[in-house]
Formats: C-alpha cells, structure tokens, sequence
C-alpha cells in the first residue's frame, strides 16, 4: 500500500490550525498513517506550567492508540518557517515505541520539505521489548 503523502499533508495542514499556542505561537501539525490506512491527526497543546506541554506529534499517538491503532505506516509533521522542524526527542522515542520503520515527513507551507526514517531520527531508541 502507498502513502498517500497529499492527505497526510492535507490533514497535519488543518489540524495545526487548531494547535493551542498561547505561549510560543508555534504551530504544530501531526497525521499519522496507521496500517490499517486510517489517518489520525493531532496538534501541540500548551501550558502554563510547560512540562505539561504536549507535542503534535504524541498527541496524534495518543488519540490513535485511543482509538485502537498501535502501527503506523507514517507521520506528516508541518511547522511554519523556512525550514521544516523535525520531531523533538521526546517525540521520537514515543513514535519509536510502535516501530522504528516508520516514514517522516516534515514540511512547512512556505515550502521546505524533508523526508527521514525515524530510525535516522532516533538510531538508538530505548526497548524494552
């Protein structure tokens, strides 16, 4: 099955308009592609006691595993300027817990885009199993 990479753009692209910024402003959009060929989507959501802070990216984790997936195929993850902004480490050890094959995506609508493995991102993540 190919990844139908316009979507996965299409749905981080509408869901970073939601993010919750009040601190930061910057916007962040995650879809993930899970096996099965869904796409779940989420965005960074900010506090005011900062470790409280959640990322795009573990909050599309979140809400897929919440919805039953546990496999992903790929993750699109937009963020705005000339340069795309990759996953933090916190957010690739998290992606890492469902499989280090998976295929990253970063982009920004100004028009940078760069492809990665998140085993290129993360090649040493922490397993337990």
């Amino acid at each position: 099955m190919s990844i139908d990479w316009p979507a996965l753009k299409a749905a981080a692209l509408a869901v970073q308009g939601r993010a919750y910024v009040p601190y930061s402003n910057y916007r962040v959009g995650a879809a993930l592609l899970t096996a099965g060929g869904e796409i779940v989507a989420g965005c960074n959501v900010e506090n005011a006691t900062f470790g409280a802070t959640c990322c795009a990216e573990r909050s599309a984790v979140f809400a897929a595993v919440a919805q039953g997936h546990t496999a992903f195929r790929a993750v699109a993850v937009v963020t705005n300027g000339d340069v795309a902004g990759t996953p933090c480490g916190i957010c690739r050890q998290v992606l890492a817990e469902f499989g280090s094959d998976l295929e990253v995506l970063c982009f920004t609508p100004e028009g940078a885009e760069a492809r990665y493995w998140l085993s290129e991102l993360l090649p040493h993540a922490f397993r337990l199993k």
